[in-house]
């Protein structure tokens, strides 16, 4: 297979395959319909406009469909996006399958899994170790394959467990530095601030929001499954609250979709460490496509900021 779409810079012709993320029907000035192509590869993604689109456009191509695809590369707005040239659906005679053109974590599920339950292992505290064992063991296949989001940081099959075992790395060494930091509580938060996503989330390929993740959202739907679990092992200690809290106040502020601000210390040191790993996340995405002494496109995630890439 060729080189990855994220290797291509402005100017640059693809003739390559490519998977259809996601496909959003509007209406250009002229009155004619058009498609909104998210496409991507094992390397990252990349926005396309299908101009002057039939019916049998709109039907072949949508989510979860294999493409072959001609174009270029072009600057929109200070982000990339492809030109579509000619574009095809796959078929039997091209020998490729969805799952070559995946993005996927970069390690394999068996691994994270092994990392995660070492630091559960390593949890003293009984109650706080029992809660979250069930709830990983409860959704641990969804949990291995769910991406993180929909979008800007570790939306990418096996994203959410990727993102864990970061942050669990992130969670020992500051751990190791500020001794008087409850680890067993600060592992716990980091392995369950997003499994709700696992019901937010519609699965681990073209993810969008289910209609609870919708309605409700992962930090309450991971705050009543905590609940339920204590209830369910007959766990009656403080632990489970302050569980629940670390849950509600991972993304900071009311502003950013926390309930609640961090009010116990491990919840603070949770907050930064999941900020820490998706902005990094994002970070390395858009460095990976800038050359040595170039700016990155724009990330819209982070206050639409280019970045620098050096050339040392």
């Amino acid at each position: 297979m060729q080189k990855g779409i994220v290797h291509y810079g402005i100017g640059d012709s693809i003739d390559t395959y490519m998977y259809i993320k996601s496909s959003t029907k509007a209406v250009a000035s002229n009155g004619k319909p058009f498609l909104t192509l998210i496409l991507s590869d094992k390397t990252g993604e990349i926005e396309a406009k299908l101009w002057d689109v039939t019916e049998a456009d709109e039907r072949n191509y949508v989510g979860e469909k294999a493409v072959k695809i001609q174009g270029e590369i072009q600057n929109y707005r200070g982000r990339s996006q492809l030109k579509i040239r000619n574009i095809r659906l796959t078929t039997d005679l091209d020998s490729i399958s969805i799952s070559d053109l995946i993005q996927t974590a970069p390690l394999s599920q068996e691994e994270m899994l092994g990392s995660i339950t070492q630091f559960i292992f390593e949890m003293r505290n009984p109650n706080i170790q029992r809660i979250t064992r069930h709830l990983l063991k409860k959704y641990q296949a969804d949990f291995l394959t769910f991406p993180a989001a929909t979008k800007n940081h570790h939306e990418f099959m096996s994203g959410l467990a990727y993102h864990v075992v970061s942050m669990l790395d992130l969670a020992k060494a500051i751990g190791g530095l500020y001794p008087k930091l409850d680890k067993d509580l600060l592992y716990a938060g980091v392995i369950l601030h997003d499994l709700g996503k696992v019901m937010e989330l519609s699965g681990p390929v073209s993810t969008v929001y289910t209609v609870e993740g919708n309605l409700i959202g992962h930090i309450s739907i991971m705050v009543n499954e905590i609940g339920k679990t204590a209830d369910e092992l007959g766990i009656s200690g403080e632990e489970s609250m302050i569980l629940q809290h670390l849950v509600l106040s991972h993304h900071g502020k009311a502003e950013w979709g926390s309930p609640k601000p961090p009010l116990v210390r491990e919840a603070e040191v949770l907050h930064y460490i999941d900020n820490i790993d998706a902005k990094i996340n994002m970070m390395d995405r858009a460095l990976e496509k800038a050359k040595p002494g170039e700016f990155t496109e724009r990330v819209f995630a982070l206050e639409n900021r280019s970045f620098y890439k050096p050339q040392f």
